[in-house]
């Protein structure tokens, strides 16, 4: 698969990291921390496993489709764990977190194809 055939899940991993990252930031600025111990952590977690797939996207890494089901899996953690709490920016994290699990599993299953 080349870059162009990666865009959607690249914006849709872009997206979630962004949302992600502000996530993480709000959270930090929260009372409860120990309530949002998971969240904070899965936020990051799933920021930098976006950006590590959107760079495996890019350079088209011979191990791409491994790598967009972890982030799969990843997103989908983070939006379970951010379901949990009722703060606005969970609710974008949960979505963009969604989009972008589907997105990557749609493109792991294509791009197995063509490895």
């Amino acid at each position: 698969m080349t870059r162009i055939q990666y865009q959607e899940c690249i914006d849709a991993c872009i997206k979630c990291m962004d949302a992600c990252n502000y996530s993480y930031v709000s959270s930090l600025k929260q009372y409860d921390l120990a309530a949002l111990r998971e969240s904070i952590q899965l936020d990051r977690e799933c920021a930098d496993m976006c950006s590590f797939a959107i760079q495996a996207m890019t350079r088209q890494s011979p191990f791409v489709v491994e790598i967009l089901r972890l982030c799969a899996d990843i997103c989908e953690r983070c939006a379970d764990t951010s379901s949990r709490q009722s703060l606005a920016h969970c609710r974008d994290c949960i979505d963009a977190c969604r989009s972008a699990a589907m997105a990557c599993r749609l493109v792991s299953g294509v791009a197995s194809v063509y490895a």
